[in-house]
């Protein structure tokens, strides 16, 4: 990604190597490793990081975000107002990017900025990792 972030696919390997089996509902995320918040936390000691879901067939869907820093929880959980249209300037993603330090530029949002618009689905992150 640019402006110095990363990109961590949750893939079905990530969330088996980070689960300590408790119930990661917690939060409200659909895919959230139960214990991986606390290692989230943990993570952030050394600067903010965010976990984000987003879920879109055919323009419907959601997403969700939060960002840790300084080993506590200090953005989020953030959600998507459901079957409302909201500014992409104002989603829980491009929040939490504002919070890990992305700058936009004029006409495109946070996510846009820093790449994320790229890939779709997580397939296609691993897919273009793997050249």
């Amino acid at each position: 990604m640019r402006q110095s972030l990363s990109l961590m696919p949750m893939t079905d390997e990530v969330v088996a190597a980070v689960t300590d089996g408790s119930d990661g509902g917690d939060l409200g995320f659909h895919r959230l490793p139960g214990g991986f918040a606390t290692l989230l936390a943990r993570w952030s000691s050394a600067g903010p990081i965010t976990y984000v879901e987003a879920d879109y067939f055919g323009g419907a869907g959601g997403q969700r975000a939060a960002v840790w820093a300084g080993g506590v929880l200090v953005l989020g959980p953030l959600e998507t107002p459901a079957k409302k249209r909201f500014s992409r300037s104002v989603s829980p993603i491009s929040q939490a990017l504002r919070r890990l330090g992305a700058r936009k530029g004029l006409g495109e949002d946070e996510c846009q900025a820093v790449g994320l618009d790229r890939h779709r689905s997580t397939d296609d992150w691993l897919s273009s990792s793997a050249g």
